[in-house]
């Protein structure tokens, strides 16, 4: 009998400890991390915390600079000035925002002397975007160089995934 007493004060002991460290601090809100260089551009990672809400934006392209000339979309900058524009407006429109994207896969397509993608014009965009301080959340990315997309003017497809931390 004594064994059993010993077991029960012991539980009863352990409830206490357990409801007091719970009263002592409420749980930490639940975000979403992300490392990376300061100075990079890009986030290095992106750790969900369980119970994230995930939003994916399905690979997103220019839109005409004239609608009268359907197959003219500037170049890299251009077209990804037009890209990033078109996902901000489609995240805010269902209470999202830019800086919710975790995740980019960028393609694109040689537009440089020597066949080489224009990086560097996506990237000036990309900052503008990305890392400021009104919006200094980063996505992770990957850019890839592809033969060709859609239409043989578009330079530059862009797709990405966004989440919101419970």
């Amino acid at each position: 009998m004594k064994p059993t007493l010993a077991l029960v004060a012991a539980a009863s002991a352990a409830l206490v400890a357990t409801a007091a460290e719970a009263k002592k601090a409420p749980p930490a809100p639940a975000v979403i991390e992300r490392t990376g260089q300061p100075q990079g551009v890009i986030s290095s990672t992106a750790l969900l915390p369980p119970g994230s809400k995930i939003l994916y934006i399905s690979g997103t392209t220019p839109s005409p600079l004239d609608p009268a000339k359907p197959d003219e979309f500037g170049d890299t900058a251009t077209q990804t000035q037009s890209i990033l524009s078109k996902m901000k407006t489609q995240l805010e429109g269902m209470g999202w925002s830019m800086g919710d994207i975790v995740k980019m896969n960028v393609f694109l397509v040689a537009a440089l002397p020597g066949g080489r993608m224009d990086s560097a014009g996506m990237n000036t965009v990309f900052k503008t975007y990305f890392g400021t301080p009104e919006q200094p959340n980063k996505p992770t990315r990957s850019t890839v160089q592809v033969a060709a997309l859609g239409r043989p003017t578009m330079l530059v497809e862009i797709e990405a995934i966004a989440a919101k931390a419970p």
